[in-house]
C-alpha cells in the first residue's frame, strides 16, 4: 500500500508515550531537507511510561521495523513508510507514527 516516506523529523512514539528516534538516518535520500529512514535502522526510545518488572515488562528501550516499502530502496535497503510496522523491545508493543512529511510517497 502506498504511503508517505518516513524521515528523521517524523513524530514516532511507543504505545506508552515514549519518544522514538532512528539511530541511523539515511542521508542519501532527503525529503523536506531531512534524511529518510531505512528498515535497517533501529529506533531508540526515551520516556516510556510502561512499568518495569514485576508490574510489567517495560519500559520500551528500542524498536525495529518489520515492514517497509516494497518498491523503493536506498543503499539496497527498503525505505520506511507511514504505514510501516515496528515492534518494541522488550515489550513487543508497536511504534505509533503520528506524523511525517506529506510530499513524497513510496510503495
Amino acid at each position: 500500500m502506498p504511503g508517505f516516506l518516513l524521515h528523521q523529523g517524523a513524530v514516532v512514539t511507543c504505545a506508552h508515550g515514549g519518544t522514538a528516534q532512528p539511530t541511523m538516518p539515511n542521508p542519501r535520500v532527503l525529503v523536506g531537507g531531512m534524511p529518510t529512514v531505512t528498515i535497517a535502522a533501529p529506533y531508540v526510545i526515551a520516556g516510556c511510561a510502561f512499568p518495569p518488572p514485576p508490574a510489567g515488562n517495560g519500559p520500551c528501550v528500542t524498536a525495529q521495523f518489520v515492514t517497509s516499502a516494497l518498491r523503493i530502496t536506498s543503499n539496497g535497503q527498503p525505505l520506511l513508510l507511514l504505514d510501516s510496522q515496528a515492534l518494541c523491545v522488550p515489550t513487543a508493543t508497536p511504534l505509533l507514527i503520528a506524523s511525517t512529511q506529506v510530499r513524497a510517497t513510496g510503495m
